[in-house]
């Protein structure tokens, strides 16, 4: 009995903890503020980018042009074709 009395506490504080955060992180978005690491390519890169993928240059030589990972191309990429 007495392990679960302390089982229902942990939940209870557990789910007032979530609950605070995510209003935190509401009241962050409503004030503008959007959480996550910044972008690496800016938009002159995502252009260069672009532009050497249609050449036909490979992937990991866009990568080490730009300074970014091909990770980083592959997702842009991705994002791009998505919303078309």
């Amino acid at each position: 009995m007495f392990f679960q009395i302390f089982c229902a506490l942990s939940e209870f504080e557990r789910n007032l903890v979530r609950e605070r955060t995510m209003a935190g992180l509401a009241a962050a978005r409503d004030r503008g503020r959007i959480g996550g690491r910044p972008s690496a390519l800016t938009v002159a890169k995502k252009r260069q980018a672009d532009k050497m993928r249609g050449d036909g240059v490979p992937m990991s030589e866009i990568a080490e042009v730009l300074g970014v990972g091909r990770s980083a191309l592959y997702g842009n990429l991705i994002e791009k074709t998505a919303l078309t």
